[in-house]
């Protein structure tokens, strides 16, 4: 969605002597020399490509590249090549962005509910067996679910913060918060993960 951050993880192991280098629609974004000498995103790498504005972050460790505050402009095939000495390796990401109108944002971030009312928190993205959906309330790991159904914990398996007032949704990976008290209130983030992309609301 519009304004989520999203990962491109290299999903390698990267070695000191590679270079990393990061195209969007075959326009060079970022770059990681082996030894680290040249390091860019965006208008560093190219003069006059300033369409990201600071919005890339690159991983000097893993290589991976985040793009904060998505736009739908941002629509578009990213294609990440690691040049090694004994190899080289290409992967394409295509990423797409979709828009929502100032309303839809406004709900979908901001939640009221009466003390004592249940809210649902729903991801609004498909959920696919091999994501990992993570939930945290102020930093606090309050609620996970893997692929594997036997490896999902909420609530006092991960934390005690809320009493066994959190039921997960496997088929969609929402976070319901029952029984409500004002000391709920406060910021929830949301980590969906696969061995490629990951995502944060």
């Amino acid at each position: 969605m519009e304004g989520d951050s999203v990962t491109l993880n290299t999903g390698v192991k990267i070695n000191q002597q590679d270079d990393i280098r990061w195209y969007y629609n075959n326009t060079l974004i970022a770059q990681i020399t082996g030894d680290q000498s040249n390091i860019c995103t965006d208008v560093q790498c190219n003069e006059g490509t300033e369409r990201f504005r600071d919005r890339l972050k690159l991983d000097h460790q893993t290589g991976s590249l985040t793009i904060t505050n998505t736009t739908n402009t941002d629509s578009g095939e990213y294609k990440l090549q690691i040049i090694g000495i004994t190899n080289d390796n290409e992967t394409i990401f295509s990423v797409m962005v979709t828009g929502v109108s100032a309303a839809e944002r406004d709900e979908m971030k901001r939640k009221s509910v009466k003390e004592g009312e249940s809210v649902t928190l729903d991801p609004g993205v498909t959920k696919h067996t091999k994501n990992v959906i993570t939930w945290y309330f102020s930093d606090i790991h309050i609620a996970v679910i893997t692929g594997d159904p036997n490896k999902t914990c909420a609530d006092v398996q991960c934390k005690e913060r809320f009493r066994d007032r959190l039921k997960l949704d496997h088929q969609t990976g929402s976070l319901t918060i029952t029984n409500t008290r004002t000391s709920d209130a406060g910021e929830y983030q949301l980590q969906i993960n696969n061995s490629r992309v990951s995502i944060s609301k």
